[in-house]
């Protein structure tokens, strides 16, 4: 495979005036955060909601109309689903896709919606590659790598090319890798305009092969391993391609980090709360990676968030996870004597406290509780760590009240 900056050109021309040029916003909280000028390309933002499409459409547009004609497959835990499956219904071509059964239902119904038909099989992207490889050959279709294409690598490249034209003065970009097709393309784009940008990989720690690989070249490195559930789904690919390794990553790509599920979660909350942005865990992960203090990144720098697509019980869980870790959201429990007016009582410090109670759990029949004993959970929305410890302080001042620790 050979990927140019003059691929990656011709493929914006056959973009143009299809897919978004999403915007390039300056985040202020982020930089205050980080230390550096920071800088968002908001592909979250981006039609079928990543920048998946970029390739998909790139690679789709190119075919001759007798490819056309027998229709594509593809693999995909989600997002290059979506882009396959919307760039197909464009093009005028039947599109099957192969999704793992642990596949998001959103990016499922989605993909579905698009007008593919959906195939579920298997628990991991990897198990989903292999059908699909099977429906290639016994049904003729033409596979749509999600990374291992030059198209595919040329249509991400885009995206380098729209952010060089709003910020050529950049120090550093960092990218979220799974099979590593977004970060060639933009590496490619961007250090062949200038070759003193730093380009950066964020992957999951839960799977971090492409990270071994660039570590550990000359040593005997496995590029396989269990792939462990992660918010990141997007980027949680169970094998290192050593091909995008060879090709691409070693000579376009500065270094490779990981983070944990809590650092992209925190991420996620960060972004939702200043940013305003909905981001999926694979799209937080390059500014995960910033904010755990992984990478250096110089006067002024750039996150690409690659797509949005989370399910909305996971943004549920993220924000009541990261309120509670600033000290917004606490659960304060207490035994008290069974009595008239003891609730009243609490509820009425709380108010003093300026705290405000969401939920308040009455107990009077827990196996440890005596006779004459009740126990109450609040869960209460207060504003610091310190502000909590005042209104565990407070209640302890009347008279039978036990704070649980």
């Amino acid at each position: 495979m050979q990927v140019k900056i003059d691929d990656i050109q011709k493929s914006r021309e056959r973009l143009k005036g299809i897919i978004k040029e999403t915007a390039v916003d300056k985040s202020f909280s982020a930089s205050q955060l980080l230390g550096s000028e920071v800088y968002f390309k908001m592909e979250n933002e981006q039609l079928t909601g990543s920048f998946k499409i970029r390739g998909a459409l790139s690679k789709i547009s190119s075919l001759s109309k007798e490819e056309r004609n027998r229709g594509v497959v593809a693999s995909s835990a989600g997002n290059h689903a979506q882009g396959v499956a919307y760039s197909a219904k464009l093009m005028g071509v039947s599109s099957k896709i192969v999704m793992p059964e642990t596949a998001p239902l959103i990016k499922i119904d989605a993909t579905r919606g698009y007008g593919a038909d959906v195939v579920l099989y298997g628990s991991i992207y990897d198990d989903a590659y292999e059908k699909a490889k099977m429906i290639e050959a016994e049904e003729q279709r033409i596979f749509v790598h999600p990374y291992e294409d030059e198209q595919i690598i040329a249509g991400q490249g885009t995206i380098g090319l729209e952010l060089f034209e709003k910020l050529p003065d950049l120090d550093s970009v960092v990218v979220p890798v799974g099979g590593g097709g977004l970060i060639s393309g933009i590496a490619i784009a961007m250090k062949s305009l200038k070759p003193s940008l730093k380009i950066y990989g964020v992957q999951s720690y839960l799977a971090p092969n492409m990270k071994r690989l660039f570590h550990d070249q000359s040593l005997e490195v496995s590029l396989e391993s269990p792939v462990k559930s992660t918010i990141a789904d997007g980027i949680a690919v169970k094998r290192a391609s050593q091909v995008m390794y060879d090709t691409f990553l070693k000579k376009w790509v500065d270094d490779l980090v990981t983070v944990n599920d809590e650092e992209i979660a925190e991420a996620i909350f960060f972004l939702i709360e200043r940013a305003k942005a909905v981001v999926e865990g694979s799209g937080a992960a390059s500014l995960a990676a910033a904010m755990a203090g992984k990478i250096s990144l110089g006067k002024k720098s750039c996150f690409i968030l690659s797509g949005g697509n989370i399910d909305l019980n996971l943004i549920g869980k993220i924000i009541d996870l990261g309120l509670i870790r600033k000290g917004r959201l606490t659960e304060i429990s207490v035994i008290v004597a069974d009595l008239p007016g003891v609730l009243s009582q609490m509820t009425a410090l709380i108010a003093q406290e300026k705290a405000n109670i969401l939920q308040v759990h009455h107990d009077r029949v827990e196996r440890d509780l005596q006779l004459r004993e009740a126990r109450i959970d609040f869960l209460i929305e207060t504003t610091s760590h310190e502000h909590i410890s005042r209104v565990r302080a407070a209640l302890q001042t009347i008279k039978g009240v036990r704070l649980i620790p």
